[in-house]
């Protein structure tokens, strides 16, 4: 089995980023990108539940959105699953 991790869009890109202006489309998949590198050291990014596991979010563009994100450890997958943009 890889050590490799992916990410991937849950439940899939238009229902995720449908809408959201290039430049978030591009930071989100470039944040996705840095945490599937971190691998299982990604569900301490972000802020959500002190003891690990579950729902994960971080901030895009210093708070002007966010990215909510998974750590699916057994599937070695980071799943992002919403982005908030308020602009």
């Amino acid at each position: 089995m890889s050590d490799t991790w992916i990410w991937e869009y849950d439940p899939d890109e238009e229902h995720v980023a449908s809408g959201l202006p290039a430049q978030v489309i591009a930071e989100v998949e470039r944040l996705a990108d840095q945490l599937a590198i971190l691998g299982r050291d990604a569900a301490g990014a972000g802020r959500g539940s002190l003891h690990g596991g579950g729902l994960r979010t971080l901030d895009l563009f210093g708070g002007r959105g966010y990215m909510h994100f998974i750590v699916a450890d057994h599937l070695r997958l980071v799943l992002v699953v919403r982005v908030t943009w308020l602009d």
